[in-house]
């Protein structure tokens, strides 16, 4: 059991965010007290770190992102929590249907660039092997509801799965293991940065029963 949880604030920029640190602090206190995730296999990626490699910069993003799936066996359960800034790229490789990369923002991405979902995918979703199953919450300001560009994307309006295959026909499917991801919005939608009470318990639920 891994899990591998970034909250970005963005304290000094003028797009900074409220309230990350809970949202991170809340997915460890789910993940260790409802699913028995051990604390030494969390890692936390946050913008006050006491570790300079605990920052989610965009090379400590790509670093820990290789962690969470490294070495991974039939039986792992695996976890990739995002909250932070997320935008969306015109595709210059022909494998994103809408003609658009979607991206999550690293603290540095100003002078480092974004980490691209064509990147997620190859490194948390393709080495997946059978028996592996990784969980991934995206809960970006923007679009990101193909941030791990996997291969069927649900439409709630129809109640049905649609294929997202690239036109181009590169792999994006995993080895073999089930990758699950949830977003808080659709590719050409966005979300704005709210504080919301949920209902915890029904969250929990969820959780439980699909991971």
């Amino acid at each position: 059991m891994r899990a591998l949880l970034c909250g970005l604030t963005y304290k000094h920029l003028k797009y900074n965010l409220k309230g990350i640190h809970n949202d991170v602090m809340n997915m460890e206190d789910l993940l260790i007290k409802t699913l028995g995730f051990p604390a030494n296999c969390i890692r936390i990626l946050s913008d006050d770190p006491l570790d300079l490699e605990r920052i989610p910069t965009k090379k400590n993003i790509e670093n820990s992102l290789k962690w969470l799936v490294e070495d991974c066996q039939r039986g792992d359960s695996l976890v990739f929590y995002f909250s932070g800034h997320g935008l969306r790229q015109s595709d210059f490789k022909d494998d994103e249907l809408d003609g658009f990369d979607e991206t999550i923002c690293p603290v540095d991405f100003m002078k480092e660039g974004i980490v691209l979902d064509n990147d997620i995918n190859e490194t948390i979703v393709r080495p997946l092997k059978e028996g592996v199953t990784l969980l991934a919450i995206v809960d970006a300001s923007n679009i990101n509801g193909t941030i791990l560009d996997l291969e069927y994307v649900y439409n709630h309006k129809l109640n049905a799965w649609k294929e997202n295959i690239p036109p181009s026909g590169v792999r994006k499917s995993t080895n073999g293991g089930l990758a699950i991801s949830l977003s808080t919005c659709e590719d050409n939608t966005t979300v704005s940065d709210a504080s919301i009470q949920c209902d915890q318990s029904m969250f929990k639920e969820h959780i439980k029963a699909n991971f």
